[in-house]
């Protein structure tokens, strides 16, 4: 059967936190939001944004904008500030020349998410996405991996490959899905988590593994 792998999206595919303080930024300044609300901004959303977090803010600070429009804008913003390096991109293509299937399974609000891989030309790459928002469930959930593996037309119990750089969510999720998992090195690592089955530094290096060793 043919190779199978799923694919963490932030901090792994693409790197959110600079797109994340580019959004912020241009946020603040599209409406002149003093430091305060941009501190609230860095500090609150720094792991994970959704819609409520605008409705906290609007309260918090007596905004005017409506909470729906303050998150729209920021789904827009932090989609047209996040990037996935080219280098990514020709190796997902080399994986898919391979035949390999290739999934992502991501912890977040389901229109961000979908917008960062639409907006990052990732879409036309994965044969399917599970996204926690959509379902309820969120990494290291067990259920958030099978949901992806269906996306893409596979079961876990085939095998296959987890990316990521979270070492709990990732790394100690893809194990309990029962797939080989490959850390994206930079997190802090929990003495106490089964080491992946291979460390890299980036994430090319981990494709590169895919494509030479996991024949």
């Amino acid at each position: 059967m043919p190779h199978f792998v799923l694919f963490d999206l932030d901090g792994t595919l693409i790197d959110r936190q600079a797109a994340f303080s580019d959004a912020v930024t241009e946020l603040c300044r599209n409406h002149a939001y003093g430091p305060d609300i941009q501190q609230w901004l860095r500090t609150e959303l720094v792991e994970r944004a959704n819609r409520d977090d605008f409705t906290r803010l609007r309260d918090r600070f007596g905004l005017r904008e409506p909470a729906g429009q303050l998150w729209q804008e920021y789904v827009d913003l932090i989609a047209t500030a996040a990037t996935c390096r080219p280098h990514v991109l020709e190796g997902l293509a080399r994986l898919r020349a391979a035949a390999w299937t290739i999934g992502i399974v991501t912890n977040g609000a389901s229109d961000i998410q979908r917008a960062k891989v639409a907006a990052t030309g990732l879409a036309g790459l994965v044969d399917g996405i599970a996204v926690s928002g959509d379902h309820g469930v969120r990494k290291p959930d067990r259920r958030l991996f099978a949901l992806a593996a269906d996306r893409c037309g596979r079961r876990l119990a085939d095998g296959g490959g987890m990316i990521g750089d979270h070492p709990v969510g990732d790394i100690g999720g893809g194990h309990q899905a029962g797939l080989r998992p490959i850390w994206l090195r930079g997190r802090p690592w929990p003495e106490e988590l089964a080491a992946a089955d291979h460390t890299v530094d980036d994430i090319t290096d981990a494709i590169a593994i895919l494509l030479n060793e996991w024949e």
